[in-house]
């Protein structure tokens, strides 16, 4: 059999591709918008299974705060059509798309729950598996399965619409999914710090995270990692971006918002100058933040890590013993974006620190394709999660026809 790449334009041809892929043992790569195909291990296949024939809303009721797509439709068409009805994906979820060299807009609703994406939000609203409805999808055995529905409360045993999520098409192809949808915050403004160290600015980010405030994010950029992010909106608001930024997003109501950002400009005003900056403004800033802005451009290697909040300082400090980068930090520190100038993975010393200062996850975003061939994109597992892991595979998908090797060697 030559190399072949399949186009099914629906549910049925694409179980009767997978179904003949798993008879001929012909490992399939997975493919939606592309946006996110250099993150992971490089795909040991030679077949190709193109879901962009799988576009479309099914059905959308805003009063009901529930949206059905095919698998392949664009996020940034489904948030198009959400806006014009005053409702979101609470989560954010991130485009990886300019990180990776490639153009914003390409992600589609499938590749969102296969990466369980999310946004600066995601303290408050968590990520796409919490927010996830329904799916309908293909196993790898060439199978179609439901899962879940279109209501809120919904209990089905195996709750493997959450399931799928994180699994970076392994396990399944979805095509069709069910979401919940909010509504979209009448007012947004961020209070902006300058000039805090990362210690004293993630203990302000804590501390913010903590009061009845309700911030919506929480995020910190070191010294000259916010000059150009945004620029307008930094320039605008007097702020140069040489000096160290801190940031605090509030949403709601007007007057509530108003009232709230009183409350942490208060606390704010105990460390450093405070500015506020508000509207379309505060967007930008935090979309730019979430889609990693600051290390567009170039190909070094970028690293996604995920600690405790109050680790989150202790871990980049542990860090820098051993190698020089550029890092800044979302979700009140849980979250730090690593990008390293000299352009070496620097695996074993993240995966070291991270063990230093407690433990965690990280995950190599951006990196050439022999680099992430040869070193573990993902966060290894312990010998427990790993066998649980190889168990759900043998379930979903015994022959291993489905992205073979994007997250594991041999997996």
């Amino acid at each position: 059999m030559t190399d072949r790449h399949f186009h099914p334009t629906d549910a049925e041809e694409v179980r009767e591709v997978v179904a003949w892929a798993a008879a001929e043992s012909q490992p399939l790569e997975i493919l939606g918008g592309g946006s996110k195909r250099k993150l992971g291990r490089p795909v040991q296949a030679a077949q190709v299974l193109d879901l962009s024939g799988l576009s479309g809303v099914e059905t959308y009721e805003p009063e009901e705060l529930v949206i059905t797509a095919k698998a392949a439709t664009p996020l940034a068409e489904v948030e198009r059509l959400l806006a014009e009805s005053g409702q979101e994906f609470a989560f954010e979820p991130m485009d990886y798309g300019p990180l990776l060299g490639g153009e914003p807009g390409k992600a589609t609703l499938g590749g969102m729950l296969a990466a369980n994406l999310a946004g600066p939000k995601r303290l408050k609203h968590g990520a796409a598996r919490d927010h996830v409805l329904g799916i309908h999808a293909v196993s790898g055995r060439g199978e179609v399965f439901k899962s879940g529905g279109t209501v809120v409360k919904n209990v089905t045993g195996y709750d493997l619409s959450r399931g799928l999520a994180g699994s970076w098409g392994t396990l399944a192809v979805t095509t069709a999914l069910s979401l919940k949808v909010l509504p979209a915050p009448p007012t947004e403004t961020s209070v902006l710090i300058e000039g805090l160290a990362d210690e004293a600015a993630i203990d302000m980010l804590c501390r913010a995270m903590g009061t009845s405030a309700e911030a919506a994010s929480a995020a910190h950029l070191p010294m000259g990692l916010a000059k150009g992010l945004a620029d307008p909106v930094i320039s605008e608001a007097g702020v140069t971006g040489e000096t160290p930024v801190t940031l605090v997003r509030l949403e709601g109501f007007a007057p509530s918002v108003d009232y709230r950002f009183e409350k942490l400009a208060k606390l704010a005003r105990e460390t450093g100058p405070v500015q506020r900056i508000d509207g379309d403004a505060s967007r930008a800033l935090w979309r730019a933040i979430r889609d990693v802005e600051p290390f567009w451009g170039d190909e070094t290697p970028v690293w996604r890590v995920s600690v405790a909040p109050a680790s989150g300082a202790r871990f980049v400090a542990a860090l820098r013993r051993s190698v020089d980068f550029n890092a800044y930090y979302d979700w009140s520190g849980g979250l730090i974006w690593l990008r390293f100038p000299d352009g070496e993975a620097h695996a074993e010393e993240v995966r070291a620190a991270v063990a230093e200062t407690g433990g965690g996850h990280a995950t190599l975003i951006r990196a050439d394709a022999a680099t992430r061939a040869g070193v573990d994109v993902f966060q290894p597992q312990d010998a427990a999660l790993a066998a649980l892991s190889r168990r759900l595979k043998a379930q979903f998908d015994p022959s291993g026809i489905l992205n073979p090797a994007r997250m594991v060697a041999g997996v």
